[in-house]
């Protein structure tokens, strides 16, 4: 339901204006928040975005918006369900806005001159996140990016965020990627596998890795367009040196250093068929 805008009180001293949204209902099931989901806006800019997500006709809100000099916006208070995630998932559980607080960060994005996220834009980042992660309890495995639970649908932040400076700043999963070589193994649609396991052992074992970590992959055995898109968007968050959803030694290596330092609940049971 679209409800009439009320002022509140900010959650975060972080925040330095409030533009109340009426794109907001309660939190359904009554479970705190217990994900922070970051975007960008794909804007041109910042005003122009909290506009937007004020709009009732847009059917769109956030909790948060960053823009580029820093300011910091809060449009729906952290008590309401905002409406950010759109279809999405993770670790089994579909109603990622119930259970999230969602930060719009500005950038025009992939489609109108993508660029890198400006110093005082990131440090205000870094401040919110540290403060809602801090109240809000939320584990580093549960700070993620837009494309880790829809990626079929979107790539935002994208492969310029610093992931790598959120968690040093202790906010964020992050381990050291391997560097990617023109001469790793890539397992793709198109892509033929020399290793003595089966290609199609290879993909259905990196598939349960995905999966465990939380992305909504099958395990299929098949290099399928969601696996595809899967392996793109891990690879946004955590190699982002290449992106292009190939599955090469040192995204698998990524992964599976991933997994070893934030060992993680065992996700809902992966499909085994393409939906």
């Amino acid at each position: 339901m679209t409800t009439k805008p009320t002022v509140f009180t900010p959650n975060s001293a972080i925040a330095t204006a409030v533009h109340p949204s009426p794109n907001i209902e309660p939190r359904r099931g009554g479970r705190p928040p217990n994900i922070l989901l970051l975007h960008y806006t794909g804007m041109r800019s910042g005003p122009l975005a909290v506009d937007y997500l004020a709009r009732p006709d847009a059917k769109v809100s956030c909790h948060y918006v960053v823009d580029t000099d820093g300011t910091v916006t809060q449009m729906v208070a952290e008590s309401m369900r905002a409406w950010h995630a759109g279809v999405s998932s993770w670790h089994g559980e579909t109603d990622i806005n119930s259970l999230s607080i969602g930060i719009e960060i500005q950038n025009p994005g992939h489609e109108m001159g993508y660029h890198d996220f400006p110093e005082a834009q990131m440090r205000a980042v870094i401040a919110l996140c540290q403060d809602i992660v801090t109240r809000n309890a939320i584990p580093p495995e549960r700070v993620l990016a837009h494309s880790d639970v829809t990626p079929m649908r979107k790539i935002d932040p994208g492969e310029k965020f610093n992931w790598q400076r959120l968690h040093r700043a202790h906010v964020g999963a992050w381990v050291k990627p391997s560097p990617p070589h023109d001469d790793d193994l890539g397992l793709g649609p198109n892509l033929e596998s020399e290793t003595p396991a089966p290609p199609q052992a290879c993909i259905a074992a990196a598939q349960r890795l995905l999966h465990r970590y939380g992305y909504d992959v099958p395990c299929s055995g098949i290099y399928c367009e969601v696996t595809l898109k899967t392996v793109a968007a891990f690879q946004r968050h955590f190699r982002p040196a290449r992106v292009d959803g190939c599955l090469d030694l040192s995204t698998l290596a990524t992964l599976e250093r991933l997994l070893a330092a934030y060992p993680t609940p065992v996700a809902a049971a992966a499909p085994t068929a393409i939906a």
